[in-house]
């Protein structure tokens, strides 16, 4: 009775927004106006898809960029390039409504180039864990699905404020993320996966970096000597190439701290960084239990 209640009011909230204008300020402080709720809707980056499901909306897309993998439904969809290399030419024949666009990603003068297609565009920059739920609010805004995408928000905003409180009075552990290792990369104190290890915790040795995802050399990791390596190169498997730091023993890390975190969670601006933060602030918890 419950599950045919809120269907109906999904329905009824549908009917009631179709063809009301809809207005949205985006990432990038630009008003997008719609004359109705998006139908058709073109996504410039894997995770601004991915948020777009989460928003109750994936039926909409038309068209998508290479490794919008997620969910597996939008392994299917009509590509239109990749996130840097879109094709105008397909994106116009999609016959968009609104087209959402990567802001730092999609490559300079990507905005003035959509803008001269004649059809909304929406930037999406997401830098923060609070940008999350704010960007699934507003997708829903501009596809008309605001009661899903508003359930989805309040789960991930509540979910992320349980693990802060859980880890408030954590031990804290000095952590090196690994993006990859040739070359070495890995991120700053303002970059997304630097505000989950603190969510957890822990401490980014390269918080200070002045660039979001620095390369470093072997010689600064071993010089900070992080208490936890964490490597995210691989969704599937632990890392081979965690293995290489065993090479040099007075690195803290090699005491349990070796770990890795499915990057897919915790790379992507979307809800599964919730899964990513559980998945860090676990194995963060089991480091501290180490004798």
């Amino acid at each position: 009775m419950r599950s045919l209640t809120l269907c109906w009011l999904l329905a009824l909230y549908a009917a009631a927004s179709a063809g009301q204008p809809v207005t949205v300020v985006d990432f990038a402080g630009r008003t997008v106006t719609l004359s109705q709720p998006a139908q058709r809707i073109v996504a410039l980056a894997p995770h601004i898809v991915e948020n777009l499901y989460s928003a109750g909306a994936g039926d909409r897309l038309v068209g998508v960029v290479s490794h919008s993998d997620f969910p597996e439904t939008a392994r299917a969809l009509p590509v239109v390039g990749s996130f840097n290399a879109f094709s105008l030419e397909q994106i116009v024949a999609s016959q968009p409504d609104l087209i959402l666009m990567w802001g730092s990603g999609n490559g300079a003068g990507a905005l003035e180039k959509l803008e001269r297609l004649g059809v909304p565009v929406y930037v999406s920059e997401l830098r923060s864990l609070e940008d999350i739920a704010a960007s699934i609010r507003r997708l829903g805004q501009l596809a008309g699905t605001q009661a899903v995408s508003e359930a989805e928000a309040q789960r991930v905003e509540t979910g992320f404020a349980d693990l802060a409180g859980a880890y408030t009075s954590a031990e804290p552990l000095s952590v090196f993320y690994q993006i990859w290792h040739r070359p070495l990369q890995t991120v700053n104190g303002d970059h997304m996966i630097s505000q989950i290890i603190t969510l957890c915790g822990g401490s980014n040795i390269f918080a200070d970096a002045a660039t979001l995802a620095p390369r470093v050399n072997l010689e600064s990791v071993l010089a900070r000597n992080p208490r936890v390596i964490v490597a995210g190169g691989m969704a599937t498997a632990h890392p081979e190439w965690l293995q290489h730091w065993e090479a040099y023993p007075g690195l803290r890390a090699l005491e349990g701290g070796l770990v890795s975190v499915n990057p897919d969670l915790i790379q992507r601006p979307t809800a599964r960084a919730l899964e990513g933060a559980r998945e860090l602030c676990g194995k963060l918890a089991w480091v501290r239990a180490q004798p």
